[in-house]
């Protein structure tokens, strides 16, 4: 068991919270008994556990390399207020993107919550991939991670950048559905086609003017209310529930 938060593989282990580290090695931290188990039942590789001296395995978690850690450890590596006592470093896997029916792009979202509420979203509703443009916050921030309940695992999330983006809606015969307040029609009139690429942007700046010259269709949710606008994940939500099945 180690005990000291100076021993080395802490240290490495550590430096995972740092967006630098985790694009160098290519790994995250996952922490939490139902965020391992949904790691464990997709593809993603888990390269070891971290578990906490009182943690008791369940069964499916036994056959995984595991570093026993003090309390004290355990909480040195922990970002959550009331740890569970299992944490894992995962291998980030390189996603396919092989379905192009329905698609949400998230241009330069900056709140971890909100990305993380939005790659959720878009997996209830079944949408087939999620593309955060250069901007966006990252994807393998714990908060995101957590936020998304362990639909992380469960849909393709790509990072683009907006070029790309328009290469792929062109050469797949995407309709690019645009998200804001002016010039736009209500949701309601929204026509569907095979294929649709959905974007939603940032908190603050909505989407770029760039995106919604390249629009197929630009839209609005339409609000009877006193508020001058949504949260960017209900927002989504509210247009990813409309258009499903369509």
């Amino acid at each position: 068991m180690i005990e000291s938060i100076k021993n080395e593989t802490v240290k490495q282990i550590l430096k995972l919270h740092k967006k630098k580290y985790r694009d160098e090695t290519n790994r995250f931290l996952l922490e939490g008994e139902h965020l391992v188990e949904e790691a464990l039942k997709s593809d993603w590789q888990i390269d070891r556990l971290i578990v906490r001296e009182d943690y008791g395995l369940i069964p499916s978690f036994k056959a995984l390399e595991q570093l026993v850690v003090s309390h004290k450890v355990f909480d040195h590596l922990s970002l959550t207020p009331s740890p569970q006592g299992v944490m894992a470093v995962v291998k980030r896997t390189e996603p396919n993107l092989s379905y192009y029916h329905r698609l949400l792009v998230l241009d330069r979202v900056q709140d971890p919550g909100n990305l993380g509420t939005l790659i959720r979203t878009a997996d209830a509703f079944k949408f087939d991939a999620v593309i955060c443009l250069d901007g966006t916050v990252d994807v393998f921030n714990d908060k995101v991670i957590r936020a998304t309940q362990g639909s992380l695992f469960h849909l393709p999330v790509l990072k683009m950048s907006e070029s790309e983006l328009l290469t792929l809606v062109s050469k797949q015969q995407i309709q690019l559905v645009v998200t804001t307040l002016n010039d736009a029609k209500p949701l309601e009139q929204l026509t569907t086609e095979d294929k649709l690429a959905v974007v939603v942007g940032n908190e603050g700046q909505g989407v770029t003017a760039s995106l919604l010259k390249a629009a197929h269709q630009k839209i609005k949710i339409t609000i009877p209310g006193q508020a001058e606008s949504l949260n960017v994940g209900i927002a989504a939500g509210i247009i990813m529930y409309q258009v499903q099945g369509r």
